[in-house]
């Protein structure tokens, strides 16, 4: 899934999530919207594993919007079963984080969904940032992406 310019990282984390009763639908399937709120539990963990949660960009008086999401349901996950959401950072010279997601039932390890997230940086005001904040360049640095 990564464009050009980007490339795919190590710095990746692993989350397990038990698929509750209520995001299920008619058919006893997780419903297809719940997905993006899994993108973010993701999102959420490996922020807080690698040093650029939300708090920390919300420090720096950003803002991360999100502009572009892309979805690809492979399989089903149904109540009861246990999802690994692998989160995984896309290094990109533009002033954005890219992430890619994989969900994998934990039973089988098949993989049920994929998928990206594209954010980008403004103030609190809704400017956009067209170069890196000061705060991505010193965890890139940090991380030896730079």
């Amino acid at each position: 899934m990564t464009k050009h310019g980007e490339r795919a990282t190590e710095i990746v984390n692993e989350k397990e999530l038990n698929i509750r009763f209520s995001d299920t639908d008619a058919m006893g399937i997780v419903w297809h919207g719940n997905y993006i709120k899994y993108m973010e539990d993701g999102r959420e963990a490996w922020g807080t594993e690698h040093g650029l949660s939300y708090l920390e960009i919300y420090a720096n008086k950003l803002f991360t919007p999100i502009v572009e999401t892309l979805l690809s349901h492979k399989r089903t996950l149904k109540f009861g079963d246990t999802a690994i959401i692998k989160t995984r950072f896309i290094d990109t010279p533009a002033a954005k984080l890219v992430y890619e997601y994989e969900i994998i039932r934990k039973s089988d390890m098949q993989v049920v969904f994929k998928g990206r997230t594209v954010q980008v940086f403004t103030d609190y005001n809704e400017n956009l940032f067209l170069n890196n904040p000061d705060c991505l360049v010193e965890w890139k640095r940090k991380k030896g992406l730079l």
